[in-house]
């Protein structure tokens, strides 16, 4: 006897709509290859990235810290992050209060990982 198990619906990400989300970002942060950072750092090729290892870029110390615990930058780690900073970093500089919305959340992961 085989069980199947239906999953939860998981949102269709679309870059294109990522990269309005991304608009609310461009107050802080910089996505292309090369520029320099802003008040946040420069989130070109974040996926994957370390987490506060962007050459050049002053980050907080509870940031720091993460990156030294091995916190890298990838779909699972950033969904949490995206959601509620402040609860994932305790003490990040980083005053963007979350992303609540899932389709959104999801379009900006699929613009991130374009730009990466």
């Amino acid at each position: 006897m085989v069980l199947a198990l239906a999953a939860a619906p998981v949102a269709a990400q679309d870059a294109e709509a990522g990269q309005r989300v991304f608009n609310q970002c461009r107050a802080c942060h910089t996505i292309n290859e090369g520029a320099r950072s802003g008040v946040g750092p420069n989130l070109h090729g974040v996926i994957g990235r370390k987490a506060a290892s962007l050459e050049g870029f002053r980050y907080s110390k509870a940031m720091q810290d993460k990156g030294a615990e091995g916190l890298t930058w990838n779909e699972e780690s950033l969904t949490p992050y995206l959601r509620s900073p402040r609860e994932v970093v305790p003490g990040t500089t980083m005053s963007f209060p979350g992303l609540r919305d899932e389709k959104r959340l999801q379009d900006l992961l699929a613009y991130l990982k374009q730009q990466s």
